[in-house]
């Protein structure tokens, strides 16, 4: 079995630090403009696509090398940010969750976010959890869209196991609409988490097959999880 964490509103909330070093990264590079996200959606959404949006919003190039220079100075401002202030912070449940299930057996765990690797990696480490406990990880760069993302893991799965998975043996968890869309579209099961800026209701009423307020108490999340360790359709 994967299992799938979203970061941002669900792992961790930053405290729109991503955000505001997204800003400091813009503003370096491009000085003599003025930057905002207003009007952006962001939630869910791929940093490579909130890039692409910005740029063209804000009339700034957006070929791949100034992608490459954006995400590397992004990268630098979002550590100093993280550093600075301990604007982290791990959401009720999500570690135990996490050291819990890196010690089931049959169960791997990875991370499928439209982060960054490198930025995504910064968020979990100031989340205090190892960022290499997550082994099969699909990220931004990966896919023109989330739906690319869980196909991504999959075969990232099949390579470091040597045979494929079910996809119905992989559970993403996520706190939006567009986590549910992209689990449901690749024939994965998922859990929504109302810890972001979407209500339960609204997570099922997305098709999600299990929601919760949070991911604590532990207990009742890992045995729904751990129920689906073998497919069931």
């Amino acid at each position: 079995m994967l299992v799938l964490f979203d970061i941002d509103g669900t792992i961790l909330k930053s405290q729109h630090a991503g955000v505001q070093a997204m800003l400091d990264a813009f503003h370096q590079l491009h000085p003599d403009r003025r930057f905002s996200f207003d009007g952006i959606d962001i939630a869910g959404r791929l940093d490579t696509l909130i890039y692409g949006e910005m740029a063209d919003r804000h009339g700034v190039p957006a070929d791949a090398e100034s992608h490459e220079v954006f995400r590397h100075t992004y990268s630098g401002h979002l550590e100093r940010r993280l550093a600075e202030r301990n604007t982290v912070v791990c959401l009720d449940g999500v570690a135990e969750l996490v050291q819990r299930l890196a010690k089931e057996p049959g169960v791997e765990l990875g991370l499928l976010t439209g982060n960054y690797p490198a930025t995504g990696r910064l968020k979990v480490k100031h989340a205090g959890l190892d960022p290499d406990l997550f082994k099969v990880n699909a990220f931004a760069m990966d896919g023109v869209t989330r739906r690319d993302l869980p196909p991504v893991a999959l075969q990232r799965y099949q390579q470091r196991h040597g045979s494929p998975l079910d996809p119905a043996r992989a559970i993403i968890i996520g706190d939006t609409p567009k986590d549910v869309d992209c689990a449901l579209h690749n024939g994965c099961r998922v859990l929504g988490v109302a810890t972001g800026e979407f209500t339960a209701e609204q997570l099922l009423a997305c098709g999600a097959h299990h929601v919760v307020d949070k991911l604590s108490p532990v207990e009742p999340v890992l045995e729904w999880l751990l129920t689906h360790r073998e497919a069931r359709r």
